[in-house]
């Protein structure tokens, strides 16, 4: 696997973007957004554990790539990149379809420290999911 520290350095960076972006999201109130299913402001905290938040994946997602993190940093771990590969690609759809991401992304002036957090998550998700990839012999 000779992107592992690549994957784990990226992987990293993206758990930190997700982490901020529930902090954010949780005190701002911004609840998810999906298509076809919205959150509640008033249970944003609670919504973010299961379903997330409109700046970052749900906190299962973040504890399963601490987890895979940790694992593929301690060595070698194919498992764990799988994990990663599989998480990143929810996360890159996920971003996407959120509406306060598309609108920060269409205006990012509006709210830069958002916007940064949804240009980082997003940018650093779809880097997990390339080095993610498994290995050609």
């Amino acid at each position: 696997m000779p992107s592992r520290r690549a994957l784990v350095a990226v992987s990293a960076a993206q758990l930190a973007a997700g982490l901020a972006g529930q902090a954010l999201a949780v005190r701002r109130r911004h609840h998810f957004d999906l298509p076809f299913l919205t959150g509640d402001p008033a249970r944003v905290g609670r919504d973010s554990l299961w379903m997330g938040t409109a700046l970052a994946a749900p906190v299962w997602m973040l504890a399963a790539q601490a987890w895979a993190v940790s694992r593929l940093a301690a060595g070698p771990d194919e498992r764990a990149r799988r994990v990663l590969r599989l998480l990143s690609g929810g996360m890159v759809p996920g971003y996407l379809q959120e509406r306060l991401v598309r609108e920060r992304l269409a205006a990012p002036a509006s709210a830069p420290l958002e916007t940064a957090v949804v240009v980082g998550g997003l940018g650093l998700a779809a880097a997990m999911a390339v080095l993610g990839r498994p290995a050609r012999p």
